[in-house]
């Protein structure tokens, strides 16, 4: 795939995020694939990544990604967001640096960097 398609490709996995579908999501995932939010340990395959995405967004009715800046270089994709989690009783805002490495026109690997305290303060 070239640059721009990796862009896109995680631009629509972004837009994903709006209505919490977690199989939509996981259909941007290979098999195989890594997941690392950095505060806490890397998970590998869609079952534990199902698994932590189902735990982390199951307080919120929908999601919204502002994609800030986007770059690609190879199979490397990476974004500047503001991840936005709205629910009945709260509302979590999150600036997150992401790194995607695609394979085959999948996320082979998912590095998320964000401020754990922030979560942590906003979901309390």
């Amino acid at each position: 795939m070239s640059e721009s398609d990796n862009i896109d490709l995680i631009r629509r996995f972004c837009a994903t995020w709006a209505a919490l579908d977690v199989p939509k999501i996981l259909d941007f995932f290979a098999d195989d694939a890594v997941y690392h939010n950095m505060p806490v340990q890397a998970i590998q395959g869609k079952d534990a990544i199902r698994g932590l995405i189902e735990q982390f967004v199951s307080p919120f009715e929908r999601g919204d990604w502002e994609i800030t800046h986007i770059v690609a270089s190879g199979d490397v994709v990476l974004t500047e967001r503001i991840d936005r989690f709205i629910g009945e009783k709260n509302t979590v805002e999150l600036p997150v640096m992401g790194a995607f490495e695609i394979r085959d026109g999948k996320i082979a690997a998912w590095r998320d960097y964000f401020d754990l305290s922030a979560w942590t303060r906003q979901m309390s």
